[in-house]
């Protein structure tokens, strides 16, 4: 089985190290995916990650590698930096995952998913939440309840992160709401609270709603999921276990191997939409 030749840009993500570790440390046999080069950050960092993996292909910037890869994986922290990076491989047909967040404004989102249509490739991009075993358990369980009537997604966020504000953690709240209901989100409202806030919207009658919930001196909400059907609830907490970067790392392989995305354009585009919403309120997330 042919080896896929894979490049980083964005390292100081800590998903940089744990990808790199399982592609090339562990290395599955039933992921033929390599870690082959990385765009340099901080020094000792870019020294760090090439040593764990085995990496001897280091370039100054990512422009540095079109044409040098059979794909590209784009983990800089702050979404604003993703379009810079993913299109032009994109657009040379070059298959790109993109770490949360796919973009921190809808107008970038839409050149990505653009650039990927014109480009003929592939295109992905998620929170490590939408794949953990507590996300599917909840979405398994949504057959078991009647009607979906509503979905409420909770978690932690801050709109004073330094990575594009409520983008950087609140994808993953906006994603796991996505993957649980599909579709275009519609009337949306962001309501502020004393600590977070709250973006309600629909999606094809349910009535989904985010808690973005600001971390405190004591520490943080964790992450929960619960469904009211028309003769049910499910709910859950969604924990991360020492692997939770690996069923992403998989759904990119698959993609690389079929040829086909594993998440529509749509719902890549959803999730933003909502956040730039929050933004675009001033909701103080992180006041």
């Amino acid at each position: 089985m042919e080896t896929t030749r894979v490049a980083i840009v964005g390292i100081e993500n800590s998903h940089a190290e744990e990808i790199i570790r399982y592609l090339n440390v562990e290395r599955p046999a039933s992921v033929p995916v390599r870690v082959v080069a990385l765009v340099a950050g901080e020094a000792d960092r870019t020294a760090e990650l090439a040593e764990l993996g085995g990496i001897e292909t280091i370039v100054a910037e990512s422009a540095d590698l079109l044409g040098e890869i059979d794909a590209l994986i784009v983990t800089s922290r702050d979404g604003a930096l993703h379009r810079a990076h993913a299109v032009p491989f994109l657009e040379a047909g070059t298959p790109v995952w993109v770490d949360k967040p796919l973009a921190a404004t809808v107008a970038d989102a839409e050149q990505i998913v653009a650039a990927a249509e014109r480009g003929g490739t592939v295109l992905t991009s998620s929170s490590a939440l939408r794949w953990v075993t507590d996300t599917d358990a909840v979405a398994e369980g949504l057959a078991t309840i009647g009607e979906l009537q509503a979905v409420t997604v909770t978690g932690p966020a801050d709109a004073g992160s330094p990575y594009s504000g409520i983008f950087f953690y609140g994808i993953h709240i906006a994603d796991v709401a996505q993957r649980l209901v599909p579709g275009t989100p519609e009337d949306i409202d962001v309501q502020a609270l004393p600590g977070g806030v709250v973006a309600r919207y629909r999606v094809d009658g349910v009535l989904v709603t985010l808690e973005f919930v600001r971390p405190d001196a004591s520490g943080q909400v964790p992450f929960r999921a619960a469904a009211v059907g028309s003769h049910g609830v499910v709910s859950r907490d969604i924990v991360l276990g020492a692997d939770y970067v690996q069923p992403g790392v998989d759904a990119f392989a698959r993609m690389l191997a079929t040829g086909v995305a594993p998440i529509a354009a749509a719902q890549l585009l959803a999730p933003i939409t909502v956040l730039e919403a929050v933004a675009k309120a001033g909701a103080p997330v992180g006041a």
